[in-house]
């Protein structure tokens, strides 16, 4: 079974900045897509960032120039420093790893998620 633990969240004021970490273990199980989600109150869920084993990145188009995805694969960890925050950045951050355990097929996980609150 995979376990994804998240932290970092926190209540910042607008411009200030944060960095979210999301550890990833699971016997026998090789990390493959690693992304970030986030849901604000009332709205879906949405995509944030992604980052494949090779390190190639993605980004929704309001996050683009203010976060940073990375990940430490010798950690099976994966980061977002996120900059530059303004309000309607407030959500719950979640987690998301497409992991593979030897011979199986691909699958999702999600970690608990962890708030995020920009508010002077």
């Amino acid at each position: 079974q995979v376990q994804l633990v998240e932290s970092g969240g926190g209540l910042v004021q607008p411009g200030g900045s944060l960095r979210l970490s999301c550890a990833a273990s699971g016997v026998g199980f090789r990390f493959d897509l690693m992304g970030w989600y986030r849901q604000a109150p009332g709205k879906q869920r949405e995509l944030v960032a992604t980052i494949t084993r090779d390190h190639r990145t993605t980004y929704t188009g309001s996050v683009k120039d203010r976060f940073a995805i990375s990940r430490d694969s010798a950690k099976n960890t994966v980061y977002l420093q996120v900059n530059s925050l303004k309000p309607e950045d407030t959500a719950v951050y979640y987690c998301n790893v497409r992991a593979q355990k030897t011979l199986g097929p691909l699958r999702d996980y999600w970690g608990q998620g962890t708030q995020v609150t920009v508010s002077s």
